[in-house]
């Protein structure tokens, strides 16, 4: 088993499939984003993926920013296979995530979890994530679009 940090020479066409049905395991009704995009120079993220045997296990994916009150980063898209969840994976990758952001000075790794997911919760918390005391406002854009 190994945790890597994917790179665009990573990317195939099995590579794509295997992220994108690992996705979709998470959210189902969320249209993804071309993997190339995702990954372009531009877009500052670091995707995390653990593979075995060929197969991808589980990835995990974190851009980082800078404002005012800091260089940070915001995890996204943390997801095992269901058929080896409960195996440490979900740890491995964000160990992995942590330990980038703190190469790259980060000074917050901020992330969301909804209530329901208990155990990824309780992932975080033990990796050190507190709750935060705020609230996660969101504006869909692409309804604004349409309404246009």
């Amino acid at each position: 088993m190994k945790i890597a940090l994917l790179q665009e020479s990573d990317i195939n066409s099995e590579m794509e499939e295997q992220l994108a049905g690992l996705f979709r395991q998470l959210n189902a009704d969320i249209k993804q984003v071309d993997l190339k995009q995702v990954l372009d120079p531009e877009n500052p993220i670091s995707l995390v993926y653990c593979i075995d045997d060929n197969k991808v296990l589980g990835m995990a994916l974190m851009c980082t920013y800078t404002v005012i009150s800091g260089i940070k980063g915001w995890v996204e898209d943390v997801v095992v296979d269901v058929e080896h969840r409960g195996q440490g994976i979900g740890r491995k990758l964000m160990e992995k995530l942590v330990e980038l952001g703190k190469q790259n000075g980060l000074t917050e790794i901020l992330l969301f979890s909804a209530d329901k997911r208990i155990e990824a919760i309780n992932l975080y918390k033990s990796l050190g994530f507190k709750e935060k005391e705020s609230r996660i406002y969101v504006l869909k854009t692409e309804a604004l679009i349409k309404k246009g």
